[in-house]
């Protein structure tokens, strides 16, 4: 049976012999903030077994100077994205024992060890989104935001850490599910799914939280359609997906954006259902369009989002389309 994450520090202690295949001896629970090589020996002359990158779980089973005996999930060509528990674990690539330095080892009692983790992972997560940045950026981001909510729960920090490492996570995953074919498909039941697994911990964990609304938003990815294709269909369905949100969860940071999407794809329904030749419904979508921009306006005045609710509501009055070409522009 598989332990859960957050539950795994608590067994650690606890575990007083294992077997080799599948559990981890006890020890403390660390991670590396540089890349490090592991050896059969305490010694660089002896042989290289494995590699540590930047937030891979490791135990600290003994130390011999600068150098400790680990337990670790080592960075495997067959495995680049493991990180399972090392308690527990049913995957191809069993992790290894050995020896490295101690040379940027954070553990559980290093001090500050939460903000120096998270530090680096933002550092990590800061690298990935610049256009030279390094090519495990975003990977090293995730699994060090990880280590904070795993080894240091109590942590102010391990909310938003645990948050963040399953948005990396999230929008991996959404990036890739993009370039599928399928992805273009009208009706979200005929695409592939993002797992939701991470973001539904999230929800558990840190229930009625900032976070939990923000997992909630990203799993609205799984609910809109891909391309609209002309179809007033989608827009109108899309708006009932944001405007439910905003009621939902008032207070989320991404309430007055989800009252803006949902205002902007009703004047888009407008739009289409004009270009069909449709003017009641177009009126009706235009009319829930104005309805739903006055009460982002009303409810969320400081907000960017109110400003550009402003410009919709003025471009529907107007009879400027916001999807497709203007009727009116020449050919």
């Amino acid at each position: 049976m598989r332990v859960h994450p957050f539950l795994l520090f608590m067994f650690l202690g606890a575990v007083a012999s294992v077997s080799a295949s599948n559990t981890a001896p006890s020890g403390d629970m660390a991670t590396v903030i540089v890349v490090s090589d592991v050896y059969v020996g305490a010694d660089t002359a002896s042989n290289r077994i494995g590699q540590m990158t930047p937030g891979r779980e490791l135990l600290v089973l003994e130390h011999n100077g600068k150098w400790v005996r680990v337990f670790a999930n080592t960075d495997s060509l067959a495995d680049k994205d493991s990180d399972a528990p090392l308690l527990s674990r049913d995957e191809q690539t069993p992790p290894v024992s050995g020896w490295m330095q101690d040379k940027g080892l954070i553990t559980t009692k290093t001090p500050k060890g939460a903000e120096i983790l998270f530090g680096e992972a933002a550092q990590a997560e800061r690298d990935a989104s610049e256009l030279h940045g390094t090519p495990r950026a975003a990977q090293d981001a995730r699994l060090l935001y990880t280590r904070v909510a795993l080894m240091f729960p109590q942590s102010p920090l391990a909310p938003e850490a645990f948050w963040r490492s399953a948005d990396i996570k999230w929008q991996i995953d959404k990036a890739d599910i993009s370039t599928l074919p399928s992805a273009h498909e009208k009706e979200n039941y005929l695409r592939p799914t993002i797992n939701e697994d991470l973001m539904h911990k999230v929800e558990k964990m840190y229930p009625n939280s900032k976070w939990s609304d923000l997992a909630a938003w990203d799993m609205l990815d799984n609910k809109i359609c891909g391309d609209w294709q002309g179809s007033a269909k989608c827009p109108e369905k899309e708006a009932a997906i944001y405007e439910k949100y905003a009621d939902q969860r008032p207070d989320s940071t991404r309430a007055p954006q989800a009252l803006y999407e949902a205002a902007y794809r009703m004047a888009a329904a407008g739009d289409i259902y004009a270009g069909s030749e449709d003017p009641k419904r177009a009126d009706m979508a235009r009319s829930h369009a104005i309805a739903i921009a006055n009460k982002l306006m009303t409810k969320y005045p400081q907000t960017e989002y109110a400003d550009r609710a402003a410009g919709l509501v003025y471009k529907v009055e107007q009879s400027i389309p916001v999807y497709g070409i203007s009727q009116d522009a020449s050919p």
